[in-house]
């Protein structure tokens, strides 16, 4: 039994006999959607979770920032900005609306790539303005955060009179999950604040994981964040694996995020009946596995599934190459993983480095297994610096791992390492 491995747009094939290997995967498609994707959104924005309806929100507003995601992250805005759009202007037709894009610590969205988000129409009428965490002159401080690090966001979802947002909820690496209260931070927050954030204390902390909240000290600087910035009302959707909504929650940034994760957890959450030897993950295809910076959130689910000193095989197309200097350099110049982490965890709140985070995480995995990446021939240099193999395909990766770790040894197949929390 052969299995397609998410991998760019196309996918990659693992012609290996899996009928003794473990396959973890989320089960979100046992979650039927009971309506249309536009029906979905539009019925959870009629029953808000404890919060006025949007077209209520924007009675009597001057102006309005609606906050998006970016073009790392595969939400189905053409399903839900113009919900919101809409009802917008049914509560208030002369409001003036403003879409932010989110950005985080990444790069600039292109028109293009706004344009396949969006569609051609909301991008050529509506005003969109793309965040610059390390523009400080676009970005306000509105207060100190619980770490300590000073609350910057950006002025368009500051200097506004209603500030909502969309998004997608998902298992996420570090913060628990996505959506939420995510949208302000990291998602329009200066470059000051996002460093704050994901210093290396917390990263390091055991709530900083996926699936995990409560106790999570990133989740609460997050929060906080988003109070103060104001955030009055959200929508946020449950994907499946063709990334298509499933679910929907809008109303409150805090228990309507809630309400989703805890639906979301009873579909997403797996475990390996014995810890896999050999561990094959992908981040789940286009857009997410663009850069190795954002595989690493695959990579983890490949960790938390593995035996001590296990083979990690990472399938992600990474068609961006590495995705941020700081993270390559990081790894490509230090001595070893064990040197560089050692200098992480050594660097205060107030030092931490552009991208340290993910390179952090990485460092982290390398420290106990030993790493092949499946990309394109272009990437090869690039992920051997970086001090892990490279295959060019899953099966000659599969093939190095066997001749690792023996003939006999466990394999576990995490096919979309991003749409699952693997309990530890």
């Amino acid at each position: 039994m052969s299995r397609i491995i998410p991998y760019g747009k196309s996918g990659m094939r693992l012609n290996e006999d899996l009928s003794h290997a473990e396959i973890l995967e989320s089960s979100v498609a046992e979650l039927k959607a009971a309506d249309t994707e536009d029906g979905l959104v539009r019925a959870a924005m009629d029953h808000p979770i404890d919060s006025p309806c949007l077209r209520e929100l924007a009675a009597g507003k001057k102006t309005c920032t609606v906050i998006l995601s970016d073009h790392t992250r595969p939400v189905p805005s053409k399903h839900i900005v113009p919900a919101m759009l809409k009802e917008l202007r049914e509560g208030n037709p002369e409001i003036d609306v403003t879409l932010l894009v989110a950005t985080g610590y990444h790069r600039p969205s292109s028109k293009e790539e706004l344009v396949a988000k969006l569609g051609p129409e909301i991008v050529e009428r509506e005003k969109i303005v793309i965040h610059d965490s390390r523009d400080s002159s676009a970005n306000v401080r509105i207060g100190v955060l619980p770490s300590g690090a000073a609350c910057v966001v950006d002025k368009a979802a500051v200097e506004t009179d209603l500030l909502v947002a969309e998004g997608f909820i998902e298992p996420h690496f570090f913060a628990g999950f996505s959506g939420g209260r995510k949208s302000v931070l990291p998602g329009v927050c200066d470059q000051v604040t996002v460093l704050g954030n994901h210093c290396s204390k917390f990263i390091a902390s055991p709530y900083a994981r996926t699936g995990v909240l409560d106790g999570n000290p990133l989740h609460k600087d997050m929060l906080a964040a988003a109070k103060m910035a104001n955030l009055a009302y959200i929508v946020n959707v449950i994907i499946d694996e063709n990334k298509r909504v499933a679910a929907a929650f809008a109303g409150n940034f805090i228990t309507a995020h809630r309400r989703g994760c805890e639906l979301l957890l009873k579909y997403c959450q797996v475990k390996p009946e014995r810890r896999g030897d050999i561990v094959i993950s992908s981040n789940g295809g286009y857009p997410l596995d663009q850069n190795i910076y954002q595989s690493v959130k695959g990579l983890t689910a490949a960790e938390a599934a593995a035996a001590p000193g296990a083979v990690l095989i990472m399938v992600s197309a990474c068609g961006d190459g590495h995705g941020g200097e700081s993270f390559y350099h990081a790894l490509k110049d230090c001595v070893s993983p064990q040197k560089l982490m050692e200098q992480i965890l050594a660097t205060p709140q107030d030092r931490t480095k552009p991208d340290q985070w993910e390179f952090q995480i990485l460092c982290r995995v390398l420290c106990k297994h030993h790493v092949i990446y499946v990309t394109n021939p272009e990437q090869r240099k690039t992920i051997e610096e970086m001090k892990m193999a490279w295959a060019p395909d899953v099966d000659t990766a599969l093939q190095e791992a066997r001749r690792l770790k023996g003939a006999n040894a466990h394999l576990v197949v995490i096919p979309n390492g991003i749409s699952v929390m693997v309990k530890e």
